[in-house]
C-alpha cells in the first residue's frame, strides 16, 4: 500500500516563505514523477510543478522564480519551496505521484491529501 503524507502548510504573511513536503511510504519500488498542484477557493485545481526521478523539473509559468521543487530519492520525499508568497497563492496544495511501481502493482496516479496554505496581506 502506498501513502503520500503532505506537510508544511500554514499561515504566512505576504512576502514570506513556506516549504511543503510530500513523503511517500509503503512498498514502493519507484516513482517516476511527483507533482504539486493547488486548488484555490472556488477555482479548479491547477498545476504547480513536477519533478522526475531523474531530477527534471517543470513549473507553471507564473510561478517560475518563486517556487522550487526538489526531491530526496533516498527518502522518497519531494519538497516545494515557496518564496515571496502572495495572497493569491492561498490554496490547498496537493501532491501527486505518477507511475508508481510496487512489487505487485502499477499505479498511474496517486494523490495525497492536501495541505492548506494561507497567505495574508
Amino acid at each position: 500500500q502506498v501513502q503520500l503524507v503532505v506537510s508544511g502548510g500554514g499561515l504566512v504573511q505576504a512576502g514570506g516563505s513556506l516549504r511543503l513536503s510530500c513523503a511517500a511510504s509503503g512498498s514502493i519500488v519507484s516513482i517516476d514523477v511527483v507533482g504539486w498542484y493547488r486548488q484555490a477557493p472556488g477555482k479548479q485545481r491547477e498545476f504547480v510543478a513536477t519533478i522526475t526521478s531523474g531530477g527534471g523539473t517543470d513549473y507553471a509559468e507564473s510561478l517560475k522564480g518563486r517556487f522550487t521543487i526538489s526531491r530526496d530519492n533516498a527518502k522518497n520525499t519531494v519538497f516545494l519551496q515557496m518564496n515571496s508568497l502572495k495572497p493569491e497563492d492561498t490554496a490547498v496544495y496537493y501532491c501527486k505521484a505518477e507511475r508508481v511501481r510496487t512489487p505487485t502493482d502499477y499505479i498511474m496516479n496517486y494523490w495525497g491529501k492536501g495541505t492548506l496554505v494561507t497567505v495574508s496581506s
